[in-house]
């Protein structure tokens, strides 16, 4: 399985150049590490936390910054089987997070709080993907 826990510059090239102004939706895909990997010398390094363990401290202490955002997560579901796609990609941690903008997902990232806070994301995750969306009605069919 190829890994994927940051963007790269291009990516994140590609998501500043759209439109900034109106609610864009995450789709986030988690496979977490059995062991989190911090690097040495953070004061987690020698915890013995899982990746799982340290995910859910990036969320305790992104949770206030999303708020403050007027971010929230929109659905949370538990992965149980690919259906089409890669066998070998099986996820921790579904979920889609609602930001009011663009600008809102691009100052969090760029808070120095929520800077501090990612280590323990990249610590805890293998591999992920995350999918920007624009909010779309629901319906009864597909299309």
């Amino acid at each position: 399985m190829t890994t994927f826990i940051d963007p790269d510059r291009t990516q994140f090239e590609a998501f500043k150049a759209l439109n900034r102004d109106h609610p864009i939706e995450m789709l986030n895909l988690v496979k977490f590490r059995a062991k989190a990997a911090y690097p040495t010398g953070h004061d987690m390094a020698d915890a013995g936390l899982t990746g799982a363990q340290a995910y859910r401290n990036y969320g305790a202490e992104t949770g206030p910054i999303l708020a403050r955002l007027g971010a929230s997560i929109l659905w949370r579901g538990a992965y149980q089987t690919t259906l089409i796609g890669p066998q070998d990609e099986a996820w921790d941690e579904i979920f889609i997070a609602r930001y009011p903008t663009a600008h809102a997902f691009l100052e969090m990232v760029t808070d120095p709080d929520y800077q501090a806070a990612v280590i323990h994301r990249q610590a805890a995750v293998e591999t992920s993907r995350l999918i920007r969306c624009a909010p779309a009605n629901g319906g009864e069919a597909f299309g």
